[in-house]
């Protein structure tokens, strides 16, 4: 029978065999943690890290290709989708990333409009537009004044329009306006109309009516308005108010500030004031003290003529007076919060004491989006007359005439 080894010399065995495998545990354990922390600057010297390399299926280490290394790379960076390709689109890039397709349809006043499939008519502050690239020929307006037709691209600070083999290359500052080349004439238009009404009924019967309208017509040189507001209210079947009020203009932008007004006119009547008509027309100039994607604020001025009709007059007056008039007035418009905008308009005229010495009309209003296309708007009118013509009788009328007004309005 073999006989074994004694017992000492077992364990002696035995702790040696576990000092083995215990310093083999740690040999692998310092390699494992040394290229865990390769130092930088081997990985420059060397172009590659630990973790650039790889097992080939035969088991034998690669460096994978230098293309692939950046993929890596870039993989951990914020993701950029590529620019769009050139199609029947025009594209738009907001300040955030994010691509737009779909129909530019203007720039104007530092606002763009831009219709969408999926969105709609979607309206953005210029200053949150990054890019532009138009597919079909657009009227482009520049400071100078300088008019370009051709295809639209705006990238950052550059206005690029391409006029068939010419190129031409403008800085974003310059922009004035943007609108379509070529299209209907329909699309040059836009508008909104309110209307308001009110009863009331019991010890006095009370009905009032107001209507607004404001229509524009604007390309990338020029803008026309027609304002109209007018006023009925009637108590206990009696008429306290009735008057209406129609105002036109024609501007050309000749800088990014100034504007021509060639021609503006006012047709104003007002029986209950002894205005059976009152017709002014004249031009002038105007600028821009203010002009952000939020606020608005122009002024302008000029020289005009005026004719009144009185509705009556007392013995041996003239009911026609016709005067020399100075005309000028200020519109102030700026958003409160992405669904209220407060306007206000002031317009006034100089003119002899017989068609009144000194008349102004202002109208302020909070116009409140309820949809895209309806508002709530709450104005306050104040007429005023310094020197009224009095009626046969020898009645004077009174110099202000303050009106509230409730309408809904529909845009276009």
């Amino acid at each position: 029978m073999k006989r074994g080894l004694p017992e000492s010399q077992t364990i002696f065995v035995r702790v040696a065999c576990f000092c083995l495998i215990g310093f083999c545990f740690l040999v692998v354990h310092t390699i494992v943690d040394a290229a865990e922390h390769i130092d930088p600057s081997v990985e420059r010297e060397v172009g590659a890290s630990r973790a650039d390399f790889v097992l080939a299926p035969d088991g034998e280490a690669m460096n994978p290709s230098t293309t692939e290394t950046e993929n890596k790379r870039v993989q951990h960076q914020a993701w950029e989708p590529s620019p769009p390709p050139p199609d029947k689109f025009d594209w738009i890039q907001l300040t955030s990333g994010e691509w737009l397709k779909g129909e530019l349809k203007r720039l104007y006043e530092s606002k763009l409009e831009f219709d969408s499939d999926k969105l709609d008519l979607q309206e953005f502050d210029w200053e949150d537009v990054e890019q532009v690239r138009g597919s079909r020929t657009f009227s482009v307006r520049f400071a100078g004044p300088l008019t370009v037709d051709g295809i639209l691209q705006v990238i950052g600070d550059k206005v690029i329009v391409t006029v068939g083999d010419e190129r031409r290359e403008f800085q974003r500052g310059q922009l004035i306006s943007i609108a379509p080349g070529g299209d209907k004439e329909i699309d040059y238009w836009s508008g909104k109309i309110s209307f308001g009404f009110n009863f009331a009924e019991g010890n006095t019967e009370q009905t009032q009516y107001n209507a607004k309208a404001n229509i524009k017509r604007r390309t990338s040189e020029t803008r026309f308005l027609i304002d109209y507001l007018g006023n009925l209210t009637e108590t206990d079947s009696v008429e306290t108010v009735n008057n209406d009020r129609i105002q036109g203009q024609f501007d050309i932008f000749t800088t990014q500030k100034y504007f021509f007004r060639p021609v503006f006119g006012e047709y104003y009547r007002d029986p209950l004031k002894n205005i059976k008509y009152r017709v002014t027309l004249g031009g002038g100039m105007g600028y821009y003290i203010i002009d952000t994607s939020k606020t608005e604020w122009e002024v302008a001025a000029g020289p005009a003529y005026q004719t009144t009709q009185f509705d009556s007059v007392e013995p041996g007056e003239d009911k026609r007076e016709w005067t020399p008039v100075l005309m000028g007035g200020t519109n102030f418009d700026t958003e409160l919060t992405e669904s209220i905008d407060f306007i206000f308009k002031y317009t006034f005229q100089i003119l002899n004491d017989a068609s009144g010495t000194y008349t102004h009309h202002s109208v302020t209003t909070f116009e409140t989006e309820l949809t895209k296309w309806l508002d709530f708007d709450t104005s306050l009118v104040w007429d005023r007359i310094e020197n009224p013509t009095p009626d046969d009788d020898g009645i004077v009328p009174k110099k202000d005439d303050y009106y509230l007004i409730f309408s809904l309005g529909i845009d276009f």
